[in-house]
């Protein structure tokens, strides 16, 4: 194969940038037209378990900027793959055979992982969640009105989505670091009891102040931090 020269790759970069922001821009627009249902989505698992409920547009632009952060959203979501794909295009010239093997099933299986998470937190997490919240805010012993604030909501709701499917890519963590020879398989398994201790701790400051949901993400972390000792390469 031949060799490029320096300008050749800055241009070859310079290139594959402008593809990524070109994408995002157009992601972007489906984004802005697709908000509404993306909106409806997010809200269904507090609607489903509480079908009469309403939520509060606390400014004047709160349509507005909702619909633009979910826009913004969505670019991501559709971006991303496409961003991944053109620096495994740029990078994987100069990578030996082994190197590429290694590196693009990691590129693969990184936002499969994160999606298996999100939709973990969507489909089992937020309608327990909710669930419990309803339940606790309208057995108050004084009359009351429940009536959340959707940016609240949202930002809520996709900050945990975030956070599993951030932590389904405990895995592929561990594992690179075992090939790059960071993290020795002994060493993971020596380090067992204080990794579950972390785990512990980490779903307790990163979910809703209920001992389910902590358990919730403890759980799927715990087992994907043993799972990943399975895939490391033995000492």
């Amino acid at each position: 194969m031949k060799k490029m020269t320096m300008m050749q790759h800055f241009s070859e970069l310079r290139r594959r940038i402008l593809w990524t922001f070109a994408a995002f821009l157009l992601a972007l627009v489906f984004g802005w037209y697709v908000s509404s249902f993306v909106q409806d989505f997010l809200t269904s698992p507090l609607i489903n378990v509480w079908p009469n409920g309403a939520m509060l547009y606390s400014g004047i632009t709160d349509g507005f900027m909702i619909q633009m952060s979910l826009a913004f959203l969505v670019a991501l979501i559709i971006t991303i793959p496409v961003a991944l794909w053109h620096i495994w295009a740029f990078v994987a010239p100069g990578l030996k055979k082994n190197e590429r093997g290694f590196i693009f099933p990691i590129l693969i299986l990184s936002p499969i992982l994160f999606l298996i998470g999100a939709g973990f937190a969507f489909y089992i997490l937020l309608p327990f969640v909710f669930r419990f919240f309803v339940e606790l805010n309208e057995s108050s012993p004084i009359p009351s009105l429940m009536l959340p604030v959707a940016r609240d909501y949202l930002s809520f709701s996709i900050g945990l989505l975030k956070v599993f499917g951030i932590a389904f890519q405990l895995p592929l963590i561990m594992v690179l670091l075992n090939r790059i020879g960071v993290l020795p398989r002994m060493y993971a398994l020596k380090m067992r009891r204080y990794a579950i201790v972390f785990i512990v701790i980490a779903a307790a400051v990163l979910t809703p102040p209920d001992i389910i949901s902590q358990i919730l993400l403890a759980v799927p972390m715990w087992l994907l931090f043993e799972a990943s000792i399975l895939f490391m390469q033995k000492d």
